[in-house]
């Protein structure tokens, strides 16, 4: 969970708009099925993301969802594998799904080796997940997340490594819509609009991490 409720307000509604234009192009975008898988996993995406930023949605089952994602990776690899047309796209699709299912790890209690030290009213728990509200942990007894000096260096770097790599992500999309902007003529409504989406959900993400650290 987010802590400051204006960035949570903020990046709530940045993925309730990626999600509700991923719908959108399933819906008027006469896609092909492997259109319509990747607009459906991106939508979900989405959704995962805006709950993930709010107490109740941090209290939700992670098992379920961490599977998913990390079969969504497998599937977006086995689609850049066999099909050089879509190599590029796909690769970066199997990152994000990863990155998803990092998420999901990190919020899974037991799942990875180090807790964090949380300070609240008379009781104290451990979570493998700074900065945002486990599973199971009531807020009532939820004042301060911090993350130990035992955190493995690993679950830190990679941390680092997808805060970093999300908003480069990010501004790497946004130099592409502004490219496809200036071609003449102009790249599509729907293509820039799809485009301006993956920059803000990389944008997201990038929050998502850094809050986490």
């Amino acid at each position: 969970m987010i802590q400051d409720l204006v960035v949570r307000w903020v990046v709530t509604a940045l993925f309730a708009l990626c999600a509700t234009e991923r719908v959108h192009g399933i819906a008027v975008g006469r896609l092909p099925w492997r259109g319509v898988v990747v607009h459906s996993l991106h939508a979900l995406m989405a959704l995962a993301m805006a709950l993930m930023a709010w107490p109740r949605g941090a209290d939700l089952p992670t098992t379920g969802p961490l599977v998913l994602f990390l079969l969504a990776a497998v599937w977006f690899t086995a689609v850049a594998a066999r099909t050089a047309e879509h190599r590029r796209s796909s690769s970066y699709h199997a990152l994000m799904m990863l990155a998803m299912a990092w998420m999901y790890a990190l919020m899974t209690d037991g799942l990875l080796p180090a807790p964090v030290s949380v300070t609240g009213a008379g009781s104290d728990h451990g979570s493998s997940m700074p900065a945002m509200h486990m599973p199971g942990m009531p807020m009532s007894v939820v004042s301060v997340v911090e993350a130990p000096a035992g955190t493995p260096p690993l679950v830190t770097m990679l941390n680092w490594v997808l805060t970093i790599g999300s908003a480069v992500a990010g501004a790497w999309w946004l130099s592409e819509l502004l490219a496809r902007r200036r071609t003449k003529p102009p790249a599509s409504g729907r293509a820039q609009l799809t485009i301006a989406t993956q920059a803000l959900m990389a944008a997201g993400m990038a929050t998502m991490f850094a809050a986490m650290m």
